[in-house]
């Protein structure tokens, strides 16, 4: 069986959970099923991850840290909602990270509820959890200084609107993402490009608004304000926005929607309408969630690294926790455009 590295001193360093998986030759999850007793695993693989743990002396990280600490080991994850893909992705990447730091989520759907999330907060903050992640969070500026200054670690995971600059955030890079959509669609030959925005005064908004006019400056384009369309973020309301956008005596021959759900609701009405994607009306999305893929025509689309910002976060999490110093508070991850058949040239070029 392969040995772990020696410190030196004829003994070796402290196993991780990590370090147990790679041994016995299964993953983390797998490990922390069997240290915790939860989960199938079977009778072959159970023998063989307690070999591991007997030959170099493996205890949950839980022991280790100390229970004098008052670490539980538990990390609280609030989230509007669990279902819709880009949190669930995002909830994947911060649970994986966690495993590997042998902790637990314990997730709280928000609902975008303000007063639900503060009750959340509360709860977490006093006992129940070690630190916590928040996604999207409702909070104000204030409510999340007043959080800090109780002492409590967290990481705010894609801001919903600006926040105080000692507060560690996690996000894409939105403005990047929708100047690389506005390009490829000018690149094609689209000079009306409508854009179908989200919420006004959410950073994702305004950010990706910011890309959109820079790109359009670069080339040479006018904005024009009856191309602009505030929606909600959601399939009914790419819908209604694409329809109102078709309405106009001189309609988009290109639609940007600043997210999946905009994108194809944007589909969906531009089909209501008779007319074809891309001959007719090109569209491109923001996110690169699985639907994408699953519209006809597969939708071009900006893709966010969602799995890892969680990652990022609880990395960055586990640093304050253990009160290491860091380097970045405010880690914003690359975007990439990903273009499929939803994106064409205009009729007549």
């Amino acid at each position: 069986m392969a040995r772990l590295p020696d410190n030196g001193n004829g003994r070796s360093q402290r196993t991780t959970i990590r370090e147990v998986a790679e041994l016995a030759g299964v993953s983390i999850a797998t490990v922390s099923r069997v240290v915790n007793g939860s989960g199938y695993v079977s009778e072959k693989t159970r023998r063989a991850v307690e070999a591991v743990i007997r030959e170099h002396g493996y205890t949950a990280n839980r022991s280790a840290r100390g229970l004098s600490g008052g670490r539980t080991g538990l990390v609280g994850v609030t989230v509007p909602r669990i279902h819709p893909a880009y949190f669930s992705v995002i909830i994947a990447g911060v649970t994986e990270a966690l495993y590997e730091h042998d902790m637990r989520i314990v997730l709280c759907p928000t609902l975008h509820e303000h007063e639900r999330e503060a009750s959340l907060l509360e709860r977490l903050m006093h006992g129940t959890t070690d630190c916590g992640l928040l996604v999207l969070p409702e909070e104000s500026n204030a409510e999340l200084r007043t959080l800090m200054n109780h002492g409590y670690r967290f990481v705010v995971v894609d801001p919903r609107v600006r926040i105080d600059e000692r507060v560690p955030t996690v996000s894409a890079a939105h403005s990047s993402g929708a100047n690389q959509a506005t390009r490829h669609l000018l690149d094609l030959g689209h000079r009306r490009i409508a854009v179908i925005t989200g919420p006004h005064g959410w950073v994702a908004t305004e950010e990706r608004q910011r890309g959109y006019h820079a790109a359009l400056a670069a080339a040479g384009v006018l904005p024009d304000p009856e191309l602009v369309v505030e929606s909600n973020f959601e399939v009914d309301g790419g819908r209604e926005a694409a329809l109102a956008l078709l309405d106009l005596p001189s309609p988009p021959s290109a639609i940007f929607a600043f997210n999946d759900p905009l994108a194809i609701g944007a589909m969906q009405a531009v089909l209501a309408r008779g007319l074809r994607v891309p001959q007719d009306v090109s569209i491109v999305g923001f996110d690169d969630t699985a639907e994408a893929e699953l519209v006809t025509p597969t939708l071009t689309t900006v893709r966010q690294p969602l799995a890892e910002m969680g990652r990022m976060a609880v990395s960055l999490l586990t640093r304050l926790l253990e009160n290491h110093r860091v380097e970045a508070l405010h880690v914003e991850l690359a975007t990439k455009l990903v273009v499929r058949d939803s994106t064409g040239p205009p009729l007549g070029r």
